[in-house]
């Protein structure tokens, strides 16, 4: 399976200079550093191409945090083994388990 993270952070989530992350998670088997405090969806769009991010259940579309607040539901994860959480609106804790969520067809 391609895992489409991003080799390098796009320009619009880049980290604070002052800031480092230090928060271990584990996103589909790969390890990321969260800085504490930071919501899943932030996290995740420093690392996943955003076209890579979920697939809609029906239609199959390409998804992706919108709004970051907690009303689009573009956001959807699977967080410790819970689908259908809202990466927005959850802050990343340490030993998190992350995955993207996937089509009844398994694909991306």
């Amino acid at each position: 399976m391609t895992q489409n993270i991003a080799p390098s952070p796009p320009p619009l989530f880049r980290l604070p200079p002052d800031r480092r992350p230090d928060v271990p998670v584990l996103f589909e088997g790969q390890t990321l550093l969260a800085l504490k405090g930071e919501t899943v969806a932030s996290l995740l769009l420093r690392h996943v191409d955003a076209g890579a991010f979920r697939r809609e259940e029906r239609r199959g579309e390409a998804r992706a945090p919108l709004c970051l607040m907690g009303v689009c539901f573009d956001c959807l994860v699977t967080i410790d083994g819970q689908d259908n959480q809202q990466a927005c609106l959850i802050a990343v804790k340490p030993g998190m388990r992350i995955a993207r969520q996937l089509t009844a067809g398994g694909a991306l």
